[in-house]
């Protein structure tokens, strides 16, 4: 591949020293904290102030870990990423541009997002691209956007994907995976309670969709 994730960044809880062992408890517990707020309250009721009150904190205690509310946000963005990449780096084989191979890939990201709902709904409640400063502080968002990005590029320098511009192309796969992660996340019933018929499951509705995407990009 011309590209492919790196390690998670964050250290293995083993290779901490008992100090960073206890900032990385206390930074999960603010973002468990943060996810039952936002499934509550929604992003309004989310609040620096709101999280110390629920873990009976001071709100100068929570500064210490995350400088502000966007900061926060964007650490769980990272965190949802970052399991993306690592679930990628064990699902991706080389030189496999088979349909079915494809969609394993994609179906990646449909998991990961479903397997906890509120943390995806947060990472993609906010909007950060007016920050100076966010290309910085996003590493793995835009690590896994290079990553899309690079393999439809070798998709289609070894003849397996039609020719395409690869970071449009990259934007219309993501979309396309966000759109459908987004509607089931946030209507669980969907889509078995929409089928009249009573036999469309979600696993069925999945593969359909990625299958379309990855017959969109494939070379005939």
């Amino acid at each position: 591949m011309s590209s492919s994730p790196s390690d998670p960044a964050t250290p293995a809880v083993e290779t901490l020293t008992p100090a960073e062992r206890r900032k990385r408890k206390m930074r999960d517990v603010i973002i468990t904290a943060a996810e039952g707020v936002f499934a509550a309250q929604g992003l309004a009721g989310l609040s620096m102030r709101r999280l110390a009150e629920e873990i009976d904190y001071s709100p100068a205690a929570i500064y210490k870990y995350f400088t502000s509310k966007l900061d926060l946000m964007r650490e769980i963005r990272e965190m949802f990423f970052e399991r993306l990449l690592a679930r990628l780096a064990e699902t991706r084989v080389d030189d496999d541009w088979s349909i079915a191979s494809m969609k394993r890939c994609m179906a990646c990201y449909i998991e990961t997002g479903l397997e906890q709902p509120n943390h995806y709904r947060m990472a993609f409640s906010f909007d950060d691209a007016d920050q100076d400063d966010h290309h910085e502080k996003g590493q793995k968002t835009h690590e896994a956007a290079q990553y899309l990005e690079n393999l439809i590029q070798q998709g289609m320098d070894v003849g397996a994907f039609r020719s395409v511009n690869p970071n449009t192309a990259a934007n219309s796969v993501w979309a396309s995976l966000h759109g459908l992660t987004t509607l089931m996340v946030e209507v669980p019933s969907f889509p078995e309670h929409f089928d009249e018929g009573g036999v469309l499951t979600r696993e069925a509705l999945i593969d359909f969709h990625l299958e379309a995407i990855a017959l969109s990009l494939k070379k005939q």
